[in-house]
């Protein structure tokens, strides 16, 4: 999330509200021990203005791409954007 408000404002996206929910897909082995296999973020956003729409949705991607959790995980981490004007 904080290279994504980064990338907004440094392309002059206005965030004015931002919440996520995170769901996650699980392997668990017999023996009990288990792992993370996906994890799909669902962020809501909502910019200043219609204008901001769709590049505040291209710039998740970036984050993504740029994020030190993200690069950190050896599973797929996916994203369904929303994104709406507040205007």
């Amino acid at each position: 999330m904080l290279w994504y408000l980064h990338l907004c404002s440094v392309n002059k996206v206005v965030v004015l509200e931002y919440e996520d929910e995170a769901k996650g897909e699980m392997i668990e082995s017999k023996s009990g021990k288990g792992r993370f296999k996906k994890v799909t973020l669902y962020p809501k956003v909502v910019v200043e203005s219609n204008s901001m729409i769709e590049k505040a949705k291209l710039l998740h991607q970036q984050a993504n791409e740029m994020c030190f959790i993200a690069n950190s995980c050896n599973f797929e981490i996916g994203h369904v954007v929303e994104v709406e004007a507040k205007n």
